[in-house]
């Protein structure tokens, strides 16, 4: 787990940016509280040892994956199994695990940056994974792996230490899915549509690109989603977060 401190950044795309879409405007500012977010995305060593554990709400698989390997990100996992990892995790340390929000995700993602990749204008395969034979902004073809690759061997992380948040898998969110920022929150939260029962199994939220997608997918600021339950993809994965106290 990273210490990510607290901050106000402006959340969504500038329309001048390559690859922008209406559903990341407006921008808006957001002020974010400290947190502290997993280094990378869940292994699948780490979802062994979680799902070895007693079930609270629903049965985990010991191992979804499609592309085998200890130290490769989990994935073929659901939104709904995400969040009874996190139960299960926060269970059995004491301590509250949960998916990011949207804005928590996109604030740690950036690190203080303002381009449309956290580092910088453009993205490589050298830089994340994903498929390389499509380019962004002034970037060049490359590999195209055709599969995860173990978190952290591209050996990038951004300003606050953080790895893989660009490409290899999609990370859930805890949000339900909006089509825009209009009403979003402005206090880090998740928006999450609480007061409609209708909305319990709407589109949840996903971020950051995969192994599959073109560079645009890995923005920053790109937004996807999925049915939270019947969603399951070999480019879907997560990280965790907890609201444990930070010193600076």
């Amino acid at each position: 787990m990273v210490a990510i401190p607290g901050g106000t950044f402006l959340m969504g795309s500038p329309e001048t940016e390559e690859g922008h879409t209406d559903r990341e405007s407006p921008q808006h500012q957001v002020s974010v509280k400290s947190f502290f977010m997993g280094k990378y995305p869940v292994t699948q060593a780490q979802w062994q040892a979680v799902a070895d554990l007693p079930a609270v709400n629903t049965k985990l698989k010991a191992n979804p994956s499609r592309f085998k390997g200890a130290s490769r990100p989990v994935e073929l996992v659901s939104w709904y199994d995400t969040v009874e990892f996190c139960t299960r995790l926060s269970q059995k340390t004491g301590r509250q695990y949960r998916l990011p929000s949207e804005a928590e995700w996109e604030y740690a993602c950036r690190a203080g940056t303002a381009t449309p990749l956290h580092f910088g204008e453009t993205i490589t395969p050298e830089l994340a994974n994903y498929d390389g034979n499509y380019t962004y902004g002034n970037g060049i073809e490359g590999k195209y792996r055709k599969e995860t690759t173990s978190v952290g061997s591209l050996k990038v992380a951004n300003d606050f230490g953080l790895y893989d948040m660009h490409g290899n898998v999609w990370e859930w969110c805890a949000d339900h899915w909006h089509d825009n920022y209009e009403d979003a929150p402005i206090d880090g939260s998740a928006w999450v549509d609480e007061d409609d029962n209708e909305n319990e199994n709407d589109s949840r939220l996903l971020r950051g690109g995969s192994w599959f997608g073109n560079p645009d997918y890995c923005r920053s600021a790109h937004r996807s989603y999925a049915d939270p339950g019947g969603s399951l993809s070999s480019t879907f994965g997560f990280r965790v977060v907890c609201e444990a106290a930070w010193t600076p």
